[in-house]
């Protein structure tokens, strides 16, 4: 992939993607959005529904939990960051993503991040996490602990999803953004 140098450049070499089974099941591919120049890479592990029908990363529920995490916790914007999968299809029944989609998709996450070259990505959940960090890593023990993948920082939290389950975790994830914000140099807000 060393000609594509850009996102726009690797979007089109991606094209209507028939890598691996879920070209089979999606309505659209999910590429990513936001700032090519962003400081920081939101890495979720897969598109759900809302995403599929929209073309667009974290619309639904989760999605809007992570913009006024973006908005109201860090005073950014969803345009000022980059947001994307580990997996660029809706896997059906919303179900995790498996190692042959992961594997096709990886390549293409990678390529995303050598092109933005942010100075940190903030993985969301279980599923991201283990497909850039191993399968070994166990988000409950090992989220908010500064990591390193492509030599880039990086930090694993929980999913926006998991938090609109489970909302008593807010205030780790809090944490968690807490650190990033620092590590940017960004003010943090006292109470959010």
């Amino acid at each position: 992939m060393k000609s594509l140098d850009s996102l726009e450049s690797l979007r089109a070499h991606i094209g209507d993607c028939r890598r691996c089974k879920l070209c089979k099941v999606k309505k659209r591919l999910v590429f990513g959005e936001g700032d090519e120049k962003a400081r920081i890479v939101f890495v979720g592990e897969a598109p759900g529904r809302d995403e599929d029908l929209t073309g667009r990363p974290f619309v639904g529920k989760a999605g809007k939990l992570l913009t006024k995490i973006i908005q109201n916790g860090m005073g950014l914007t969803r345009e000022m960051v980059y947001i994307c999968n580990v997996v660029k299809c809706h896997p059906p029944e919303n179900r995790d993503p498996e190692k042959d989609e992961t594997d096709a998709c990886l390549p293409f996450l990678k390529q995303q991040l050598k092109i933005i070259n942010p100075e940190v990505i903030f993985v969301l959940g279980r599923v991201a996490a283990q497909s850039l960090l191993g399968k070994k890593f166990m988000i409950s023990r090992e989220r908010g602990k500064w990591r390193t993948y492509m030599g880039i920082p990086l930090m694993p939290t929980y999913h926006p999803a998991y938090l609109l389950r489970n909302p008593s975790a807010k205030r780790q994830v809090w944490d968690d953004v807490k650190k990033v914000m620092v590590r940017l140099g960004l003010e943090v807000k006292k109470n959010v």
